[in-house]
């Protein structure tokens, strides 16, 4: 059972970093993959099957309305952007887009808040480098805040899921340390962007998303949680095997891994209630943390980086760097106090 396991998880942590099929069918991929977990380690009956189709509803339910709302209030809030960004000055209007948009991404969630992100670099139209920066700070933000409540994104979905905690459970266990990083982060846009005048920035086409891209997004993330909530299920085995009894300090910095590969889908992975809550904590911020350096680890990088055309090059030069001293800083905060 055990070797089935490994078999598995290495082909749902490399498939999708390396076919490009797999990863743009990354949703149906992890379904399948977490009906063979479930299966091979002796999981699956009718109480894990019901608690997969209940486990996505919230987070479905808050994409689906939040990209109905955005749709219709496409137009006024570039207007609303507009405005605010011609009345304040820009150091302090990047730290709040950075700080806002990190906060409300745990009730918009944070798919929402990255279509946002792209509509505030669009209308605002700086050089590259700059608008860069501001992209990755933003979305370690938005990676960092979503995961406060369980609808933000489906790491923060899966967890609560595994760990059969209520809606607030994140907020009490890591609630400081992710508000903490998302005004530093935000303060560090402040310092860090720096618009030069008269470049060429980023470009992207903000045409109104369709009813149709909406739906097809609304159902990717459905089956996206529930095949998480199966691997989550069908690595228990594995978890109790050959995770539980190592050091928090070492799972926060094996999941530096976060940056090539989904934090949702490691977080299934790794999670178990048995874990104690230092542990829970170190995974969790290990895994958010890198999430930011690299554009796979997480879905604002995607978005954004893809809507935009951000380079992977261009995002690890100032996202790597920054991940790692953030890194760095959350281990000694963690384990050094």
């Amino acid at each position: 059972m055990i070797i089935g396991l490994i078999i598995i998880l290495l082909l749902v942590l490399f498939l999708p970093f390396s076919v490009k099929y797999v990863e743009h069918n990354l949703e149906v991929f992890l379904f399948i993959m977490g009906i063979a977990a479930a299966i091979v380690s002796g999981v699956l009956d009718m109480s894990l099957f019901i608690k997969a189709l209940e486990d996505p509803i919230k987070i479905t339910l808050a994409v689906l309305v939040a990209g109905l709302l955005f749709k219709w209030l496409q137009a006024p809030l570039e207007k609303g952007i507009l405005g605010i960004s011609n009345a304040m000055p820009f150091r302090l209007f990047s730290a709040l887009i950075v700080i806002v948009l990190g906060l409300v991404s745990s009730v918009i969630t944070a798919i929402i808040a990255a279509l946002v992100l792209v509509l505030i670099v669009s209308v605002i139209k700086l050089d590259r480098k700059s608008e860069v920066r501001l992209v990755v700070l933003a979305c370690f933000s938005i990676g960092l805040g979503a995961a406060l409540t369980p609808i933000g994104e489906p790491l923060s979905t899966i967890a609560i899921s595994r760990l059969d905690q209520d809606f607030f459970y994140l907020f009490r266990l890591i609630g400081p340390e992710i508000i903490s990083a998302v005004i530093i982060f935000g303060i560090l846009a402040a310092i860090l962007v720096k618009p030069k005048q008269g470049e060429e920035g980023l470009s992207s086409k903000q045409e109104s998303e369709s009813y149709k891209e909406i739906i097809i997004r609304t159902v990717k993330i459905y089956l996206f949680v529930m095949g998480l909530t199966l691997l989550g299920a069908g690595f228990e085995p594995l978890i109790n095997n050959y995770l539980l009894d190592l050091h928090p300090a070492v799972l926060y910095w094996i999941n530096m891994i976060s940056a090539v590969l989904d934090n949702a889908t490691l977080a299934a992975a790794e999670i178990s209630p048995a874990m104690s809550e230092e542990t829970i904590r170190a995974i969790l911020l290990g895994l958010m943390i890198s999430g930011g350096m690299l554009i796979p680890g997480n879905i604002p990088n995607i978005i954004s980086a893809g809507k935009l055309g951000i380079q992977s090059k261009e995002w690890a030069k100032f996202g790597f760097p920054l991940g790692l001293a953030a890194m760095v800083v959350y281990f000694i905060v963690l384990f050094a106090f």
